[in-house]
């Protein structure tokens, strides 16, 4: 048992250290600067022990993508409306698109890695996967009459990392969010001009 519990506790340390490295490497130089030599050599660990846990330089990037939008995922499924459930859908929407929206701002440049490593299977990423399912659960619900799946990768569309780079001006971290708010209530059928909620 003593045996198993180290072992245990040495896997989550390495996994640590090597989402960590990736984290710094990102910041370093961006997603091009990402790759399993670099992040064993920078965690201390085997590029074996990367390539066991993680498999690619997609797992590392989706791993840590989705360590950064855990609590928002845990805050959907089982968290206080208007985000969780027992809101009416267009609100638990617009608080959504305001958790996922700053989750993108603060992670451009790991967005903008994740997307490209993951081309060639983005609509199977888990993650892509769970918003999607969320997105159009909530648009069926407020308008059974549209394309609600549709809808939904196309809000999804837009969280592009270099676009948010693009359009975030210093002085406005969340004109991104603001605007697929308003970009989401018009598809609804009404523009949404509430102010974002304080300290967003």
């Amino acid at each position: 048992m003593g045996t198993q519990a180290t072992e245990r506790a040495d896997a989550a340390r390495n996994r640590r250290a090597v989402l960590d490295a990736t984290e710094r490497l990102l910041a370093e130089g961006g997603g091009e600067h990402v790759s399993l030599d670099r992040v064993a050599a920078l965690a201390g660990v085997g590029k074996g022990t990367v390539f066991r846990r993680f498999g690619n330089r997609a797992g590392l990037l989706r791993a840590l993508l989705e360590e950064r939008s855990r609590a928002l995922r845990e805050g959907i499924e089982s968290g206080p409306p208007p985000l969780g459930p027992g809101a009416p859908a267009r609100e638990r929407l617009h608080a959504f698109l305001d958790g996922l929206g700053a989750i993108a701002e603060g992670n451009a440049v790991l967005l903008s890695a994740h997307e490209q490593a993951c081309a060639e299977d983005k609509y199977d990423d888990p993650s892509y996967r769970f918003w999607h399912r969320h997105l159009r659960a909530l648009f069926a619900e407020e308008r059974p009459d549209l394309d609600a799946g549709f809808l939904a990768h196309a809000v999804l569309a837009v969280f592009d990392g270099e676009l948010i780079r693009r359009v975030t001006p210093p002085g406005d971290p969340r004109r991104f969010t603001r605007s697929v708010q308003r970009m989401a209530a018009a598809m609804l059928g009404q523009d949404d001009h509430r102010d974002p909620p304080p300290g967003t």
